[in-house]
C-alpha cells in the first residue's frame, strides 16, 4: 500500500532512531500538537525510542477534547427540541457535558443521528422537509471548510430547515497562549499536518519568530513522526528556530486557497472558550451575519450556561502538556471510555484514550505497584 507501508518501514524507522541518537545531546522537551499524532506516538511506542532525557508531551490538538462543556450542553438541549434531528459525528456522542451526553439523550428519545460528513446532514434536511436538521460541527481549520460549505450550499439551494451548531477553533492562538503561559516547558513543536494542509505555514512562521521555537509540520505515520523529531532535534542543537515541512506530500507553504476562501466567505473569527484552556481571544470561528438564518444557536435561542470541569478530571493539565494520562488518579478506574470524566478519554484523538487503548495494562501494573508500596509504608 503506497504511502502507508513505506511510512511504517522498520529499516527507515531504525535509521531515524540512530540518527536521532547521534544528533540529540540535550534533554529537549517536544510537543506534538495533533491528537492523531499522539495516537501514533503511543500506539507505535515512538516516545519510548527517544534518547534519555528527551520527552514528548501532548498538546491541545484533539478537536473533540477542547469542545467546551457549554457547547455539549447546547447540543443536548437542541436534540431534545421536538421536531429536531441532531446530526453529529460519532465521536461526539459519548463526550460528557455537565450532566449527560448525546448518547443518553438519544436513549431518552431525542432524534440523534450519526453522520460521516456535513453533506450527510444536508441530505437529511432535504429528505425531511417538515423537520429541522441541525449539524453539530466541531473542529479545527481542517473540518471548518466542509462545514462552511454545507451552510453555503444550504443557502444557495434554499434549504431553510438546515442549521449548524458550530464550535470551531483555531490552532495558532492556542499555541501562543500555551507558549506564553507561566511554566511552559515546550522547546519544539510538531505542527498538525492536516491543519497546515488547509492554512499553510505563515501563522506558524510567525509563532517560530515570536517565541524563538523550532516548528516542524509533521505527518501521522511512524516514519513521519520520527523524522519530524529528528528535524526538531537538529534545529535545537544548532540553535535554529525555523518552520520546516516534513509532511511535504500533503502540505504546501500557501495551504489550500479554495478551502481558505470558503472559510472567509462563510465564517469569521471570534473569541472562543476551549475546554481545559479557558477563553482565548480570536481563537474561534462563527457564522457571519449573512448566514445567521443557519446558526442553530440563534435559530433556536439556545441558552448559554457557563459550567466548570469536574474537579477530579485533570484533562486541562493534559491538554496543556503539564501532565500525562497515567498521572491521573482516576485513569482506567473512575474514568474509562464507557464512563469518561473528560473528553480526552472518549475521543478517538484524545491522549487518555490512546493510553487506555495501547498502554492500559502497563499503567495498571504501575498503579498497583505504587499502591502496594504505599500500603507497605
Amino acid at each position: 500500500m503506497k504511502h502507508l507501508d513505506e511510512y511504517r518501514d522498520e529499516a527507515l524507522a531504525r535509521a531515524l532512531v540512530d540518527r536521532l541518537t547521534a544528533v540529540a545531546h540535550h534533554p529537549w522537551v517536544l510537543m506534538e500538537v495533533c491528537g492523531g499524532q499522539t495516537h501514533s506516538l503511543v500506539r507505535y511506542g515512538i516516545d519510548g525510542l527517544l534518547p534519555a532525557g528527551m520527552e514528548m508531551i501532548h498538546g491541545p490538538g484533539c478537536p473533540v477534547c477542547v469542545t467546551p462543556l457549554e457547547i455539549i450542553d447546547k447540543a443536548i438541549a437542541l436534540a431534545k427540541i421536538p421536531g429536531v434531528i441532531l446530526a453529529s459525528y460519532g465521536d461526539m456522542l459519548r463526550v460528557p457535558g455537565s450532566q449527560s451526553d448525546l448518547l443518553h439523550a438519544k436513549a431518552e428519545g431525542a432524534d440523534v443521528r450519526m453522520v460521516y460528513s456535513p453533506l450527510d446532514a444536508l441530505k437529511l434536511a432535504r429528505e425531511n422537509p417538515t423537520r429541522e436538521v441541525a449539524f453539530f460541527g466541531i473542529g479545527f481549520e481542517t473540518t471548518a471548510p466542509p462545514n462552511a460549505a454545507a451552510v453555503w450550499q444550504a443557502a444557495r439551494q434554499g434549504i431553510r430547515n438546515f442549521s449548524l451548531l458550530a464550535s470551531h477553533v483555531l490552532v495558532p492562538p492556542a499555541l501562543r497562549a500555551l507558549l506564553g503561559a507561566p511554566g511552559n516547558r515546550v522547546q519544539g513543536l510538531i505542527a498538525p499536518g492536516h491543519v497546515c494542509a488547509i492554512v499553510g505555514l505563515e501563522e506558524y512562521q510567525a509563532i517560530a519568530r515570536e517565541f524563538h521555537i523550532p516548528i516542524v509540520v509533521g505527518g501521522f505515520e511512524p516514519v513521519d513522526l520520527l523524522e519530524a523529531i529528528v528535524m526538531l532535534a537538529e534545529q535545537l542543537e544548532e540553535g535554529r528556530a525555523e518552520v520546516e515541512n516534513q509532511y511535504t506530500r500533503s502540505v504546501r507553504v500557501t495551504g489550500n486557497p479554495l478551502a481558505q476562501k470558503m472559510l472567509t466567505d462563510v465564517l469569521e473569527v471570534c473569541d472562543m472558550k476551549w475546554r481545559g484552556l479557558g477563553e482565548i481571544p480570536k481563537s474561534g470561528l462563527k457564522l457571519r451575519a449573512d448566514f445567521a438564518a443557519f446558526d442553530a444557536e440563534i435559530k433556536f435561542a439556545l441558552a448559554h450556561n457557563p459550567v466548570d470541569e469536574p474537579a477530579e478530571c485533570i484533562s486541562a493539565l493534559i491538554l496543556q502538556g503539564h501532565a500525562k494520562p497515567a498521572q491521573c488518579p482516576a485513569f482506567g478506574t473512575r474514568c474509562t471510555p464507557e464512563r469518561p470524566l473528560g473528553a480526552p478519554m472518549v475521543s478517538t484523538e484524545g491522549a487518555c484514550s490512546a493510553y487506555y487503548q495501547y498502554r492500559r495494562h502497563d499503567i495498571e501494573a504501575a498503579q498497583a505497584e505504587l499502591a502496594a508500596a504505599g500500603a507497605r509504608a
